[in-house]
């Protein structure tokens, strides 16, 4: 099994959090962007390159790292256990409440661009309503809003 070092973005906007949906796969559920951390690329690098990539968004004043958990990738298909490295980024500019966004420069074999549905989730309800783990440090978000 091979360990996978994963970059996990909060984005807030007040006491709300930005999510999405993949618009191909909704069975994929509710999560927030992330992704692999290249090789020499460090975690905080990984999370500005990952949002900017699966969001659109790229002015963030602060990039706070919040900690770190694990995750076992094998009951989901993969021979992985994920490193996964949290941060806060608030985003203080004006945004819409929800948007489609393609993903042009996935990490994975696919070529063709990637389809996210982004909306805003109250904070206090986003532990209970993201998938995979996706919540595992949101908690830490409480005193930061």
């Amino acid at each position: 099994m091979v360990i996978v070092e994963k970059a996990f973005a909060y984005v807030t906007n007040g006491a709300r959090l930005l999510v999405f949906t993949h618009a191909d796969f909704p069975d994929a559920g509710i999560q927030v962007p992330a992704g692999t951390i290249r090789h020499g690329e460090s975690p905080g690098s990984a999370v500005l390159r990952e949002v900017q990539e699966e969001t659109g968004l790229s002015t963030f004043t602060t990039v706070t790292f919040l900690g770190m958990s694990g995750f076992d990738a094998r009951p989901h298909g993969k021979d992985e256990m994920h490193r996964r490295h949290f941060f806060h980024l608030p985003y203080t500019g004006l945004v819409p409440d929800s948007w489609r966004h393609y993903e042009r420069h996935a990490s994975d074999a696919t070529h063709e661009p990637i389809a996210f549905d982004f909306h805003w989730l109250r904070l206090m309800d986003a532990a209970t309503s993201l998938s995979f783990g996706h919540g595992a440090l949101v908690g830490a978000l409480q005193n930061r809003i």
